[in-house]
């Protein structure tokens, strides 16, 4: 099993900053992909950013030029650096990591429990 523990989350004003933390635990051989999605009240769940092991990125729009994702691989942890929060940006904030298994190679898909990120005045 592989365990995704987000922290970070909380309530920040307009113009302001987070910073979301994600570690993975457990069975893990790689991880060729982490990144963040997230939920807002009524809405689907999108993918706000994903960093692959390389380093390479992939923002969404609403993310461009005022999020930032990292990892560290030895530490098997992603970051979201969150600048300029807007109150759109309000949502519950998903980790999501693509795994190899140790024990087993195969490759599993895991999510974190959430956290919320709220922007308001």
């Amino acid at each position: 099993q592989v365990q995704l523990v987000e922290s970070g989350g909380g309530l920040v004003q307009p113009g302001g900053s987070l910073r979301l933390s994600c570690a993975a635990s457990g069975d893990i051989f790689k991880i060729f992909l982490m990144g963040w999605y997230r939920q807002a009240p009524g809405k689907q769940r999108e993918l706000v950013a994903h960093v692959t092991r390389d380093g390479v990125t992939n923002y969404a729009d609403s993310a461009e030029g005022r999020f930032t994702i990292s990892r560290d691989n030895d530490k098997d942890t992603v970051y979201l650096q969150m600048n300029s929060l807007k109150p759109e940006d309000t949502a519950v904030y998903y980790c999501n990591a693509r795994v190899i298994l140790l024990t087993s190679f195969f490759q599993l898909e895991v999510w974190g429990q959430g956290t919320l990120v709220t922007v308001s005045s």
